[in-house]
């Protein structure tokens, strides 16, 4: 909690001491030029995550900034970007923002006595417990914990379908903790998955069991980081040779994955630069494969038909991850079991291809991307 000097016989307070919160402040000895930094991700150079709140505000003009922008993980993911915004912590916005000489800017006149800014919509640990317990509840629905994290807090696996089907799901979320869109994804796609009355889940429950991680980082997500735990480690560059020590959660989810095999996999991810969602594949793999090959050209000429969020024109480049390939999840379970095998990508801006000036890439577009994938997965042959 920080305090600051204002006009009138009350002060302005700023507050990070919640779930995720997270910022640095400068300067915040005038409204009018309210000066703030990005932390760094817990024990790890790596910064961009922002979440805090503004109090006693209301009718006060405010400019605000974020600075030293070029120093974070990914400078080319502010330009273009519109800063998120909520005054209840529930209902969420964006405010028009400019960058310039490695500082965003944004103003803005508070209708409400307190506002909340974020970089992007929050999914809260709190939250995450309700998805658990919401699901522990269903009757297909098989809750386990397969581990800890390097805190002591569960790692949470939902297995919904029977162990014994043909076709064995996986989906992971949240490798980086920053990237929140990934679990209101996972958050469509469970709800959608345990309704008893959906035609779709119904008929792939027939043959397929899916083993569902919601959120593979929630220490770093409690934390307010970007891409790592609180060890300072990027999970998602874990996958050849975790560790109990640096990468628990991807050492007891691989050993997971290993017992149960896999025939498909998504890991579900945010990008800060490109404002369009997309799938990167196993093509870089030495193994990548004619049955992988046939998996990905079936999805990719069938899913922007079911959800035109989805595109394939927009991507990372061939060699995209060069030297790191073998050590990232997509790229491991690709390898090992032949299997098809994505990360999928949401935008931390907006989606350029069907934009939303007032809510940009939210919460509930991914949760709406989420439940489209189970129509995806219904027609995978």
């Amino acid at each position: 909690m920080r305090k600051m000097s204002n006009r009138g016989n009350f002060m302005i307070l700023v507050n990070t001491k919640f779930d995720a919160g997270s910022i640095v402040v400068h300067d915040i000895s005038n409204p009018q030029n309210l000066r703030f930094g990005i932390r760094n991700d817990t024990n790890s150079h790596f910064a961009q995550w922002f979440y805090f709140q503004l109090s006693n505000v209301r009718g006060q003009e405010l400019n605000l900034s974020l600075e030293g922008l070029d120093k974070t993980a990914y400078p080319d993911g502010w330009d273009g970007y519109n800063v998120c915004a909520s005054y209840d912590n529930q209902n969420w916005f964006r405010i028009d923002s400019s960058f310039a000489n490695n500082t965003l800017s944004w103003s803005l006149t508070p209708e409400c006595n307190s506002i909340y800014f974020a970089y992007f919509e929050p999914y809260s640990y709190a939250r995450h417990l309700e998805l658990i317990g919401f699901a522990n509840e269903c009757e297909n629905v098989q809750h386990q914990i397969i581990g800890q994290t390097a805190e002591g807090r569960n790692l949470d696996l939902l297995i919904i379908g029977n162990p014994k089907a043909e076709r064995k799901v996986w989906i992971t979320a949240r490798q980086h903790p920053g990237e929140s869109m990934a679990e209101w994804f996972m958050e469509g796609l469970i709800y959608r998955l345990c309704d008893e009355q959906d035609a779709v889940s119904i008929n792939l429950l027939k043959n397929h069991v899916f083993y569902l991680v919601p959120n593979m980082n929630p220490d770093g997500a409690y934390h307010g980081n970007l891409r790592t735990n609180t060890t300072g480690t990027n999970l998602n560059r874990e996958w050849l040779t975790p560790s109990i020590d640096k990468s628990p959660e991807v050492y007891h989810t691989r050993n997971k994955m290993l017992e149960t095999g896999v025939d498909i996999f998504f890991d579900i991810h945010g990008d800060e630069a490109l404002p369009f969602v997309f799938t990167s594949g196993c093509e870089d793999n030495p193994s990548f494969s004619t049955k992988q090959n046939a998996l990905q050209q079936q999805f990719e000429e069938l899913f922007p038909l079911i959800n035109p969020d989805y595109q394939t024109k927009v991507g990372y480049p061939k060699g995209h991850f060069s030297s790191e390939s073998a050590t990232v999840g997509t790229k491991w379970v690709g390898n090992q079991f032949d299997c098809l095998a994505y990360t999928l990508e949401m935008p931390f801006k907006d989606n350029a291809n069907l934009p939303n000036d007032l809510y940009g890439w939210n919460g509930e577009r991914s949760s709406l991307l989420g439940a489209s994938l189970l129509t995806m997965l219904n027609l995978l042959r």
